[in-house]
């Protein structure tokens, strides 16, 4: 945490932030919804996809594409499988609808798969994912955008640093919780960086000329993780999570068309009962087994700890619950601007 930092509770920030998105125009359930995944991003220390995503989705809002009173509809459905159109809905509500309606199925079927179609930002999809394990569900999120990192090779965006999240239950050790975007850094950790002016690392990104750069308010295209592995698993995900859902958004964003300069995106949630393929106790015991094998392998010098996913995040967000989320000032004075202007008091906050 920078010494500039505000501290703010969890509790406050939620109540700002639900209000915040009442006033923009959404019900209080669904804004509810939306508040819990933004602060829960905050909490296990995903800032990049926490509350300094607010300003930017009442901008979503105003410029109508983000639907704050969405019609989501079914529109087919299998005994196993659902295609839900969202109706741009905020990420959090369409995400939850849809993981809700895959971990339905996999209860009557074993597995049960949703594409969620015409939504907004996803936000974290680890918030998706646990959810499912917490009911004995392995579970799996996948998410596409509109082009805003690199493919390999080019110098212009052309995929998506689309996230991709699994997760499974454990037993004696927290659910395990794997969250990662396909590009080196993501967006929101490059806004970070210019709320913040913290330098970015060479070959994170390029600047709007296609040129690398390590300025943060230069930054614009994040590279793919891995070069083509990246940028391969960005265009894969586009494939199964747009191209399959009817709804493409990288050839319409590439072709120029009027569509495609609208924010859009698309989600896929997979749900895996695993009671129906082996019992739950023994599989909890057997990812308590897996977690200790690897933890006690040989530990490279450089590091203190041999960490599983999310591990990290969980340490982070029992700090954070007890001691308070670190708001950026830049981020603090953003979220005051949207305040100010839809008539919210802002939360109370401590400096450390």
């Amino acid at each position: 945490m920078s010494a500039a930092d505000l501290v703010a509770a969890a509790d406050g920030l939620a109540r700002f932030t639900t209000e915040i998105f009442v006033r923009a125009g959404l019900s209080n359930a669904h804004a509810l919804t939306v508040a819990d995944a933004l602060v829960w991003a905050n909490l296990r220390g995903v800032d990049s996809h926490g509350v300094m995503r607010v300003p930017r989705y009442v901008e979503l809002i105003e410029v109508g594409d983000l639907n704050p009173n969405p019609a989501i509809t079914v529109k087919t459905e299998t005994p196993a499988a659902v295609l839900i159109d969202a109706d741009r809905a905020a990420g959090p509500v369409a995400m939850t609808f849809g993981m809700t309606a895959a971990v339905r199925k996999a209860r009557a079927l074993g597995v049960g798969l949703a594409l969620v179609r015409g939504t907004t930002h996803t936000a974290a999809l680890g918030y998706y994912t646990l959810a499912a394990a917490r009911e004995n569900m392995a579970a799996l999120a996948l998410a596409g955008s509109t082009p805003n990192m690199a493919y390999h090779g080019a110098r212009a965006a052309g995929v998506s640093t689309s996230p991709i999240s699994i997760a499974v239950p454990g037993g004696e050790h927290a659910p395990i919780l794997f969250d990662m975007g396909t590009g080196i850094v993501s967006i929101g950790k490059l806004m970070r960086a210019k709320h913040t002016g913290q330098s970015i690392s060479d070959g994170w990104a390029l600047d709007q000329s296609g040129n690398p750069t390590t300025d943060p308010q230069a930054a614009h295209i994040p590279m793919p993780l891995g070069g083509p592995k990246g940028s391969g698993l960005s265009l894969m995900i586009e494939c199964i999570a747009s191209v399959l859902a009817a709804n493409p958004l990288l050839s319409e964003s590439l072709e120029g068309t009027a569509v495609g300069h609208r924010h859009r995106q698309n989600g896929l949630a997979l749900a895996i009962d695993i009671a129906r393929f082996v019992d739950i106790g023994t599989f909890r015991d057997e990812i308590d087994r897996l977690v200790k094998a690897i933890k006690r392998l040989p530990r490279d010098p450089s590091v203190d700890e041999i960490l599983v996913p999310g591990e990290r995040g969980d340490r982070v967000f029992e700090t954070r619950t007890r001691d308070g989320i670190p708001i950026p000032r830049a981020t603090y004075e953003a979220l005051r601007r949207v305040a100010e202007k839809l008539g919210v008091t802002m939360f109370p906050t401590s400096e450390r």
